[in-house]
């Protein structure tokens, strides 16, 4: 398939799977249960970072901790009591615990009370028109208070070889201005085009299958080859194909 053609054709799966039918089975409904940007950008990271496995689970897991937090992500963070997070204690989704869990919560805090929040702890580490560098430091950032050395493993980082799935997803959500309602492009302070793609099994095999991605690893230099190829395709919003790879991966077993 020549590269126009290639184009057109993830142009018309990006339209078809770009759609508020995608929230019905995807963890982004979660954070489109809010209105407030902190509850927005709190709920989404906590969803993603619990997003690998079964995707019913994923969904039930996330609503579960919106439940714990008592449905006001931003307000329980910023006013719990050490007490608070006992409720926490027998939470899990798959290898991420209460342990982790409560750790998340006092991090966040620390975020938001010393860092101005998410979008500017992230912000301050972007570099050379990349958010992989942005998602290494944030993780300095994140863990800079003390932590159990368990829960450093739910947080990737790029510069060590992580294809980093599951932040890049979440800046996804963030970044991306959609007018089709399903990302929410309320980090008006980071661009589109610095993201990078979720790369997954799925979009991983699609890519491999267009000739999108030569690399056979979905790891840290797989996700720099895959940035460069949708890059000139679209170099203003390039992870606007995850919804194609993901769409004909997912839904079309492509």
């Amino acid at each position: 398939m020549k590269k126009a053609e290639l184009k057109l054709f993830l142009d018309e799966k990006v339209v078809q799977y770009n759609h508020p039918s995608f929230l019905e089975s995807d963890p982004i409904q979660i954070p489109h249960r809010f209105t407030k940007k902190e509850d927005i950008e709190i709920s989404a990271f906590l969803t993603a970072t619990i997003a690998w496995g079964n995707r019913k689970s994923i969904i039930a897991n996330a609503q579960k901790m919106m439940s714990l937090l008592e449905e006001s992500p931003y307000d329980f963070i910023m006013n719990h009591q050490v007490g608070d997070l006992a409720r926490f204690d027998t939470f899990v989704h798959r290898t991420f615990n209460g342990e982790d869990a409560s750790f998340f919560i006092k991090s966040l805090k620390n975020i938001y009370t010393n860092h101005k929040g998410l979008e500017t702890a992230f912000k301050a580490h972007i570099q050379n028109n990349s958010t992989q560098p942005a998602i290494s430091g944030f993780k300095e950032t994140f863990f800079k208070i003390p932590h159990p050395k368990r829960t450093t493993k739910h947080v990737s980082d790029p510069l060590k070889g992580s294809a980093a799935k599951r932040i890049n997803m979440f800046l996804r959500w963030m970044v991306r201005d959609d007018s089709t309602g399903v990302d929410f492009g309320i980090w008006r302070s980071i661009s589109p085009a610095a993201l990078s793609c979720p790369l997954d099994v799925h979009s991983g095999n699609v890519a491999r299958k267009l000739k999108l991605l030569k690399r056979k690893q979905n790891d840290a230099k797989a996700l720099a080859e895959l940035d460069t190829t949708l890059r000139a395709l679209d170099p203003l919003d390039p992870v606007k194909y995850d919804f194609a790879l993901f769409g004909l991966g997912v839904f079309e077993k492509f």
